[in-house]
C-alpha cells in the first residue's frame, strides 16, 4: 500500500508526480486504472448504508471512482484548496460551477473578456432560467465598483482573458464581490495553478479545463471545479451526481500522467512564448503584440503581482486585416491551425471566425478583438524553428518591394592572360565536425518562480 506522503508542506513539481497517491493492495507504481461503470457490495446492509452516507465506498463512476479521486485529490493539493470535483470538458465544469449554486431571480456580473462558450452561457442560457448578468471592462475597477451597488449572487471572470490576455485585479474585485454577497468563479485555464492561484487572493471557486496545459498532449477532454469541502459536498456535488457531467476514469489517468511533467513543460513553453512576442513585436507586418510580462503591455505590474510567468499564449494583430491573417496562418508549415491551446505542439487560431465568431462583430470590438488578431499557443518545439516558421510566414506575406530604375552599368573584362596550370594537388579531406550540444534544450528548461501571493 502507498505510505504516507511527509507531513510537512510539498513544493509543486512533488505534488504534480505523488499528490493523491492511492495504491490498490496489489502495490503498483503507476496509478491504477479502474474502467468499471459500478461496483459490489459486502451486504444489502452495506449497499443502505453507503447510499445513505454513513460509510464510504464507491457506488457508480458517475458518483466517484478510485482513479478519478486521485486526479481530483492531486489538483486540490496543487490548488492549495479543500476539494475539487471533476467534469468531462471544461465548459461543463464552468456550467456545473454556475448552475448549482444560481436560480432564478439571482444576479450574476461578469467580465466581458471571456471564452465564446462561457460569455453564451451568461448572456444567453442563463436569462432563460430568469438569472441576469451584467457585464463589466475585467481591467476598470470603476466598473466592478458600480456593478456592486446592488447584491449579486456570483462573479465569473478569467484572469489572463481569452483570447486578448486582459488582466483583472484579483484581491480588489474579490473583495468587492465578498461585500455584496457573491462568490467568485475564477477561470485560472491561462495560468494555471503553478503560475496564478486564484483562491490566494480572494476567490472562492476556480475552473479549469484539464484539456489545455494539465494534459498537454491534445489526448483527452477533462475539466475540474475546485473550493472549499462545505460547497462541493453540499452545492456541487449535488448537480454533478445528479445531471451526470462525469468524467471518464480512461480520461482522469492520462491527465493523472500529464501532470506529472507540467513543471517541466511550462517554463519551457512560458521562456519561448516571451521570445516570440519580442522576435513579432520588431516586425513591420504586425500591428500590435499582447504578452502579459512585456513592458508594452498595459497591466503588465498587475501580471507580475498575479503571476509567476507571462503564460504560454501571444496575441497578436496582422497589419490588413482578415485576409492577411489567413494569409499568414496558411504560410505557416511548422505551427498548426488549431483552436486548442497549452498543447505540447504549437497551436495558432484567429478567434474572429473560430472561438470568438458567435459573441457578434460588436461584442468582439469591445474585447479588442479585430479581423487581424491571432491567438498562438506556444508549445515545446525548439524556439529557433518556430521564429523561423513565423518569420518566413510573415516574408511571405510581406508586400513585394517597389522596382527601381537603375542606369545600364557595362562592366569591360580585361582580355584573359594565359597562365601555366597549377599543379594537381591531392583534395583534403573535410574536417570531422566536433559535436556541440544544443545549448536551447537547456536555456528553455528552468524553475518558475512560486505563483505570487495576496497583496499585503
Amino acid at each position: 500500500m502507498a505510505r504516507t506522503l511527509p507531513d510537512r508542506p510539498l513544493r509543486p513539481a512533488t505534488l504534480l508526480v505523488r499528490g493523491g497517491q492511492m495504491r490498490s493492495n496489489h502495490d503498483e507504481t503507476s496509478e491504477a486504472l479502474y474502467l468499471t461503470s459500478g461496483f459490489v457490495y459486502e451486504s444489502a446492509g452495506q449497499a443502505e448504508e453507503t447510499f445513505l452516507g454513513t460509510t464510504q465506498h464507491y457506488q457508480y463512476s458517475r458518483f466517484g471512482n478510485p482513479t478519478v479521486t486521485m486526479l481530483e485529490d492531486r489538483l486540490a493539493a496543487l490548488e492549495g484548496t479543500e476539494a475539487c470535483r471533476l467534469t468531462a470538458t471544461g465548459m461543463a465544469a464552468v456550467h456545473a460551477a454556475l448552475l448549482s449554486h444560481l436560480k432564478t431571480g439571482d444576479r450574476v456580473v461578469a467580465s466581458r473578456a471571456l471564452f465564446g462558450s462561457c460569455h453564451w452561457i451568461v448572456s444567453t442560457l442563463l436569462p432563460r432560467y430568469g438569472i441576469t448578468t451584467t457585464f463589466v471592462d475585467g481591467g476598470n475597477l470603476e466598473e466592478w465598483k458600480a456593478a456592486f451597488e446592488t447584491p449579486a449572487t456570483l462573479v465569473l471572470l478569467e484572469t489572463p482573458s481569452n483570447p486578448m490576455l486582459d488582466l483583472v485585479d484579483l484581491a480588489a474585485v474579490c473583495d468587492l464581490a465578498h461585500a455584496a454577497g457573491a462568490l467568485v468563479v475564477v477561470d485560472n485555464v491561462f495560468a494555471t495553478p503553478l503560475l496564478q492561484k486564484p483562491m490566494d487572493f480572494g476567490a472562492d471557486v476556480v475552473v479549469y479545463s484539464l484539456t489545455k496545459h494539465m494534459d498537454g498532449q491534445g489526448r483527452v477532454l477533462g475539466g475540474a471545479v475546485l473550493g472549499r469541502k462545505k460547497w462541493v459536498d453540499e452545492v456541487l456535488q449535488p448537480f454533478i451526481r445528479n445531471t451526470g457531467p462525469s468524467i471518464s476514469p480512461f480520461n482522469a489517468w492520462v491527465i493523472l500522467k500529464g501532470l506529472e511533467t507540467l513543471h517541466l513543460r511550462l517554463p519551457a513553453m512560458c521562456r519561448a512564448a516571451a521570445a516570440i512576442a519580442d522576435f513579432l513585436a520588431e516586425r513591420v507586418e504586425i500591428a500590435r503584440v499582447l504578452y502579459p510580462f512585456r513592458i508594452d503591455h498595459p497591466q503588465q505590474a498587475l501580471a507580475k503581482a498575479q503571476m509567476a510567468a507571462g503564460g504560454t499564449l501571444v496575441t497578436f494583430d496582422v497589419k490588413g486585416g482578415k485576409a492577411e491573417a489567413f494569409r499568414l496562418l496558411d504560410a505557416l508549415k511548422l505551427i498548426d491551425v488549431s483552436n486548442n491551446l497549452g498543447d505540447a505542439k504549437s497551436l495558432v487560431t484567429h478567434p474572429a471566425t473560430t472561438t470568438h465568431m458567435r459573441i457578434g462583430a460588436e461584442e468582439r470590438t469591445k474585447l479588442g478583438i479585430t479581423d487581424g488578431t491571432i491567438r498562438l499557443s506556444v508549445g515545446l518545439e525548439d524556439v529557433a524553428d518556430l521564429i523561423a516558421d513565423l518569420s518566413e510566414a510573415l516574408d511571405a506575406i510581406a508586400p513585394a518591394p517597389k522596382p527601381v530604375k537603375r542606369a545600364k552599368v557595362v562592366i569591360e573584362t580585361p582580355a584573359a592572360v594565359e597562365a601555366e596550370p597549377a599543379p594537381a594537388r591531392a583534395p583534403k579531406k573535410p574536417a570531422k565536425p566536433k559535436p556541440q550540444a544544443d545549448a536551447t534544450l537547456f536555456e528553455m528548461v528552468g524553475d518558475l518562480p512560486e505563483a505570487p501571493g495576496p497583496k499585503k
